[in-house]
């Protein structure tokens, strides 16, 4: 349902000049959907709508995606920060994080969408990598790698 909705804001937002969430909240309820403005605030916080000014005041805009190069150097550097050692066994792969960090790298890893990686099981300063087959390991295990090289 939070996912068809927030489609619809988007939906919304690109053919509508929306100034209000109250105004959000009329567009959505015309659209069949049951919301209430605090479920509006929530998703426009969550989505990172903006509020800018042009000549008619403001209205909500939808923000402009990170280009990947920003977010592949955001990843790399939370590695190079968080994850103090790596190892494999078979078709795990074993990173030790700083202390508390395991659960941040763990959803990086989920994050890539590498068709490889089956998921993660995040501890506190563990985490453990399924990759699907046993003989991608080394590659799987050579991209984290790289991405904790300086």
């Amino acid at each position: 349902m939070k996912t068809q909705r927030q489609s619809a804001i988007v939906d919304i937002l690109n053919k509508n000049r929306i100034k209000t969430q109250e105004e959000l909240c009329l567009a959505l309820k015309n659209r069949g959907f049951d919301v209430t403005q605090a479920t509006v605030s929530r998703d426009v916080k969550e989505m990172q709508l903006h509020r800018i000014a042009d000549h008619d005041g403001y209205h909500y805009t939808i923000p402009e995606p990170q280009p990947v190069r920003r977010v592949n150097e955001r990843r790399r550097r939370m590695f190079q920060d968080l994850v103090a050692h790596i190892d494999y066994s078979e078709n795990i792969i074993v990173l030790k994080t700083l202390p508390g960090a395991a659960q941040s790298v763990a959803s990086v890893i989920d994050s890539l969408g590498h068709e490889q990686i089956l998921g993660t099981v995040a501890g506190d300063d563990t985490i453990l990598v399924i990759v699907k087959q046993k003989r991608q390991i080394l590659q799987v295990l050579k991209e984290f790698q790289d991405m904790i090289s300086k």
